[in-house]
């Protein structure tokens, strides 16, 4: 009689391949209990949630819109998660990035683009980076749990931009809490004329492009692979790991911040407390999902770009409430991290 037994060892190549498409699957198939609770026809549903979307040009290009910012935080935690740093802290990078924009907009005044431009994008890659740097160096020197240092400064820098918004910053013409438009030329220029895609989404891909060339080309990337794998043989083998801990920590802060130089310079133009719409949590999942690969980040942030953008039209053409995209992206989280645990081990027949 034969008999199976689970033992942990590393799945097939072909295996490792299909997980994120098994996950979407899944995913769906999970979530749509909660479709058939909310009133509606399951298969309607998701031909809304995937079809309906890309069936229409206005809407085909609103996933690019919602997918910039995506593309840019998955980066940033797929660079720091590469190399063991875990930074849950990007939508507080962001955030940063957002705040020395806005003030960079209001300063640069009689600027050309070509110079408020470049400013605004170095502003908010810098601001990142020192946001990213408290929580590096807590870990570095200390060994406190950046898990927990990263996602406590997320609530923190809420509160600055509250403080700004309602006092310094607040619109003294309309009383509104927000901040004073952003000069012309500091304005990213559209793509695509009447829309709302920006540069922003180029500097996307390009950062994306880097991100690969550095992990898959570089000895830096090699230090960053290696410290990833494993702390302690890599320090054995001679690599600086705090220091390289450090350098992915802040670079991936650094990109988190230019994604909210993309949501102020492209999207608003002023600063506002709903800025991110938790884009810096998206992009753990945009990042998992692409299973740390650069190159993987861009399928995985438009489809979350398409299923934010499905949402919306799954709300109007059948009733389900907006936050079901919401639920399918946490989802999609839990049963992608489940899979990658189930990757390691494998069912014999003895």
């Amino acid at each position: 009689m034969a008999r199976f037994r689970i033992e942990r060892a590393p799945a097939p190549v072909w295996m490792r391949a299909i997980i994120p498409v098994a996950a979407v699957l899944v995913t769906f198939i999970l979530t749509s209990v909660l479709v058939i609770w909310a009133g509606a026809n399951p298969l309607k549903a998701y031909y809304q949630f995937i079809v309906a979307p890309l069936s229409n040009k206005v809407s085909a290009i609103e996933i690019l819109v919602k997918s910039t910012p995506l593309l840019l935080t998955g980066a940033a935690v797929a660079f720091a998660f590469t190399v063991g740093y875990w930074n849950i802290g990007a939508e507080g990078q962001l955030l940063a990035g957002a705040i020395a924009a806005a003030w960079l907009g209001i300063v640069l005044k009689d600027v050309p683009p070509s110079i408020g431009i470049p400013l605004m994008l170095i502003g908010g890659f810098l601001a990142g980076m020192l946001w990213a740097l408290i929580p590096a160096l807590l870990k570095v020197q200390l060994a406190v749990d950046e898990v927990v240092t990263t996602l406590l400064l997320n609530s923190v820098i809420l509160f600055i931009i509250s403080f700004l918004l309602n006092g310094p910053w607040r619109d003294p013409m309309s009383g509104w809490p927000q901040s004073p438009e952003i000069a012309a030329g500091t304005v990213f220029f559209k793509l695509i004329p009447r829309s709302r895609l920006h540069l922003g989404f180029i500097v996307a891909l390009i950062v994306i492009a880097l991100e690969w060339f550095i992990l898959a080309r570089t000895n830096l990337g090699l230090k960053m692979r290696a410290v990833g794998l494993g702390k302690e043989a890599a320090r054995l083998a001679g690599v600086n790991v705090n220091r390289t801990l450090l350098i992915g920590a802040l670079v991936s802060g650094g990109i988190a911040g230019l994604a909210g130089v993309g949501e102020v310079a492209g999207i608003h133009f002023h600063l506002i407390e709903a800025i991110s719409s938790g884009l810096g949590y998206s992009g753990i999942i945009v990042a998992t999902l692409a299973s740390l690969n650069p190159l993987g980040v861009v399928p995985a942030a438009l489809f979350i770009g398409l299923i934010e953008t499905g949402a919306q039209s799954v709300s109007r053409a059948l009733g389900v409430p907006i936050y079901l995209g919401e639920v399918v992206q946490a989802t999609l989280l839990l049963v992608t991290l489940g899979m990658f645990i189930l990757q390691n081990y494998r069912i014999r027949r003895s």
